[in-house]
């Protein structure tokens, strides 16, 4: 297997390749204008996965009632902003608690991959069920889909990689930013890389209370020319360094957020663009009450932002906008 680990001193090559993609409208095909999303069943909060996702917190009332809610009311703000979605609807048998968060099992990617991941909670491996799966298959026959890369196989070895939540991926310079836990092993991301011809940077980034962020996209947000990141996050000095080094190198403007932010949900956001080539910047009403006016500035240079309510979801879920869109790429001829 290919070392891939980001070595800065080749950086500049690799990422002055790109740097054409990197100058075009939100119609390049680094962004999409399509989703799948899960209409939830039986949400709730997860045993198997607050071991390791402090931001998860036991809410009350009619769970279930509340995030379909949420869900249809997001769905219904996406498509009103010329987002195309593609709704799934759960299965209450197997039980699957968050199977509203779907970027974590598979992603799609323009170079006509279907990839699927090793889940670390034993309930949320049996998300990749048939129905989701067959709709992404007949979607990609629109266009095209080259393969199926299968990880999930690596669940046997205790090595897990939660897909867009482990990895935050720079798709035009083929770079994939991973902070270090117990859901995103180095080994499964090595392959992921070697696969689909991507370098990483793999770095530690803790919570106030100094434990792993479980997932990175909790602590950052890829744009096509901004990265949204808590920058406090990542302790070690030299690490935080490197980071800030391979943005920069990326000619992306770094928006910095605070620990409390991060919080708030305020790194989980996605950058998607409309049926009429308008970018979208999609986080939550949490997310969006926490940035201060600079902030805010900044990101709509780039962006409209769009904010849905899903404050249920969030607390009993341990995650956010996001966590909630899975990207569809398909090739086409």
């Amino acid at each position: 297997m290919q070392t891939r680990k980001i070595c800065l001193e080749n950086l500049g090559a690799k990422v002055s390749n790109s740097a054409n993609l990197l100058s075009q409208s939100v119609s390049d095909a680094h962004l999409t204008s399509s989703v799948l999303m899960i209409k939830p069943v039986k949400f709730g909060f997860n045993e198997e996965t607050a071991a390791n996702n402090a931001f998860q917190k036991k809410g009350g009332g009619a769970v279930q009632d509340m995030a379909l809610e949420e869900f249809n009311q997001f769905v219904k703000l996406l498509e009103a902003n010329g987002i195309d979605v593609t709704v799934v609807e759960d299965t209450v048998s197997p039980h699957t608690p968050d199977s509203i968060f779907p970027n974590n099992w598979f992603s799609t990617h323009a170079t006509g991959e279907l990839v699927l991941y090793p889940m670390c909670a034993p309930n949320r491996r049996r998300e990749r069920k048939e129905t989701p799966l067959q709709v992404i298959r007949e979607l990609g026959s629109k266009g095209r889909m080259n393969r199926t890369l299968d990880l999930s196989g690596r669940e046997a070895e205790e090595r897990f990689l939660e897909g867009t939540g482990s990895m935050v991926l720079d798709r035009a310079n083929k770079i994939a930013f991973v902070c270090r836990s117990p859901r995103s092993d180095e080994d499964v991301l090595s392959k992921f890389c070697e696969e689909l011809d991507y370098n990483y940077y793999y770095f530690d980034a803790h919570d106030r209370n100094m434990s792993l962020i479980y997932h990175t996209n909790v602590m950052m947000c890829m744009g096509d020319k901004f990265v949204v990141a808590c920058l406090d996050s990542i302790r070690d000095e030299s690490e935080r360094k490197t980071f800030i080094e391979i943005v920069k190198k990326c000619s992306k403007e770094i928006i910095d957020i605070s620990v409390e932010q991060m919080e708030k949900f305020a790194g989980n956001m996605l950058q998607l663009k409309s049926q009429g080539n308008e970018s979208i910047l999609v986080m939550s009403s949490t997310a969006k009450n926490s940035l201060n006016a600079n902030q805010m500035t900044a990101l709509e240079k780039y962006c409209k932002i769009i904010a849905p309510d899903i404050n249920t979801i969030e607390t009993n879920g341990g995650g956010s906008a996001r966590c909630m869109l899975a990207e569809l790429f398909f090739m086409h001829a």
